[in-house]
């Protein structure tokens, strides 16, 4: 085993609070998508201070490069982290609280990039001890359609590699997963997103003249039930497949029959041929009853990421690395999450993993799901985050392991 890995647990716990100290920074001053520019120029000071080169691309977004010293291979591996933050107010009391109103890393895009900048920290110290090249990528806007990676790729970053690319690996921290763990999933993990902003229109009237109205609050009831039935009774019962509103708005009254009515929602699956059908029967079932009924009605339909599939070579590869170096209690196994990932576009380019580091831990208050105002994170999580991002793309550039 070389140097690196030999000493990746000491360099690890030596770098342990300077990577704290820069997911605590992130976290204090959050950005929205596409609106990252302080947060990237925070990276690219850290960056610059390793020597390590980098482009700026798709705005905000961030490509680095470490070159191995030894020439066992050419090959290169790709190590994604996003940086953006979402739209919530975050209720956490700690002094590293975000200041920007409104605004929050409750998603752990913190935790990813400063756990990032600790990999290159690692890496950049053992330049010589492995071959090959990592490209480093921090992502912008993976929270908002169309997302970051679409643009990174449209960029020709990668593809100015050439054909070397042997893998892009991701990690999205995880409350469901065990603290000290990586959760790994081959073939279908994760689910396609598109949204839905419908307005039904019809005429307000009194409440206790129905008859001299259009009711738009009832047609759209009745639209939301009937939509459920693409997924009972068209969606194959095999087809993981969700519908979900989120958002009706009527600005009626107790006696006020509004005019309008606004719905918003998603839709998730893990099958492309069956989400285009869907979509399309979705769209037609949303135009085509409140019209029937006397109303009009504007539907948009914004399509977003594609389902995430892992690569199942690659996941093999990186689950036997990970157990052979940590243990193998090290790995959990995961089931399908319909929650969705611009991270899916790469795997349609290059064989792509996706992993979850385990952030559950009974003994303090980092429980909340993602996207919760009370979001946060167990720091210790860093430990097993860089450890397993280095250990995998050490493997992957070097010979199989026997």
């Amino acid at each position: 085993m070389n140097r690196l890995l030999t000493n990746l647990s000491a360099e690890i716990k030596q770098l342990f609070p300077k990577i704290v100290e820069i997911r605590r920074h992130l976290h204090r001053y959050p950005e929205l998508s596409f609106q990252e520019y302080k947060t990237s120029a925070y990276v690219q000071k850290q960056l610059a201070e390793l020597g390590i080169p980098f482009k700026v691309v798709a705005g905000t977004g961030i490509v680095a490069l470490i070159e191995g010293e030894q020439t066992l291979t050419e090959e290169i591996v790709v190590l994604r982290a996003d940086m953006d933050a979402l739209a919530i107010h975050e209720q956490n009391e700690v002094d590293y609280k975000s200041v920007h109103e409104g605004v929050m890393h409750a998603c752990g895009h913190d935790f990813h990039t400063a756990n990032l900048l600790g990999v290159a920290f690692v890496l950049k110290k053992y330049i010589t001890e492995f071959s090959g090249k990592i490209v480093l990528l921090f992502q912008p806007a993976e929270e908002k359609i169309p997302g970051g990676a679409i643009q990174i790729l449209e960029s020709g970053i990668l593809e100015s590699f050439g054909r070397k690319i042997k893998a892009v690996l991701g990690i999205h921290v995880s409350p469901r997963v065990p603290l000290g763990k990586i959760g790994l999933r081959a073939g279908r993990f994760m689910a396609s997103s598109d949204e839905f902003y419908i307005t039904i229109k019809g005429s307000g009237g009194h409440a206790a003249e129905p008859h001299l109205a259009v009711d738009p609050v009832m047609i759209a009831a009745q639209l939301l039930t009937t939509l459920q039935q693409v997924v009972s009774r068209k969606a194959n019962p095999d087809t993981p497949s969700v519908l979900t509103f989120g958002r009706f708005i009527g600005d009626g009254a107790a006696n006020v029959i509004p005019e309008q009515v606004s719905l918003a929602g998603t839709f998730r699956t893990m099958d492309e041929t069956w989400r285009k059908e869907a979509l399309e029967t979705i769209a037609e079932i949303a135009r085509t009853l409140p019209t029937a009924l006397g109303a009009t009605v504007d539907v948009e339909v914004r399509h977003g990421y594609p389902a995430l599939y892992n690569d199942s070579e690659l996941t093999q590869q990186v689950k036997n690395r990970i157990q052979e170096s940590m243990g193998s209690a090290a790995v959990h196994d995961l089931d399908i999450w319909m929650a969705a990932e611009d991270f899916a576009y790469y795997g349609y380019r290059y064989p792509a993993l996706f992993m979850l580091v385990g952030t559950a831990n009974d003994d303090n208050t980092t429980q909340y799901g993602l996207h919760n105002p009370q979001f946060n994170v167990d720091e210790k999580a860093f430990e097993m985050g860089i450890a397993a991002l280095v250990n995998s793309v050490i493997n992957l550039l070097s010979e199989p392991i026997s």
